[in-house]
């Protein structure tokens, strides 16, 4: 167990500032958040579909029924 413990903090020690100098911010002198990588940014308002009647009806019917189920199992709750 001892061999383990100094082990580990043998590798902290060592590979930790590695680790630590990656975080850092560039040179570039660019001042705040980093941009999103590309797959990962929220869509725009235009690039979102517009909201259809039909699904929101149908997904308010699957609530109401998931909702009588689930008070027949948890009574009282």
């Amino acid at each position: 167990m001892r061999k383990l413990l100094v082990t580990a903090t043998f590798l902290m020690l060592t590979i930790g500032p590695a680790a630590v100098a990656q975080t850092g911010n560039s040179s570039s002198g660019k001042q705040g958040p980093w941009p999103a990588p590309v797959g990962h940014r929220q869509p725009r308002a235009d690039q979102v579909p517009p909201e259809n009647s039909n699904s929101t009806d149908a997904m308010k019917r699957e609530d109401a029924e998931l909702d009588r189920k689930l008070k027949s199992i948890c009574r009282g709750c």
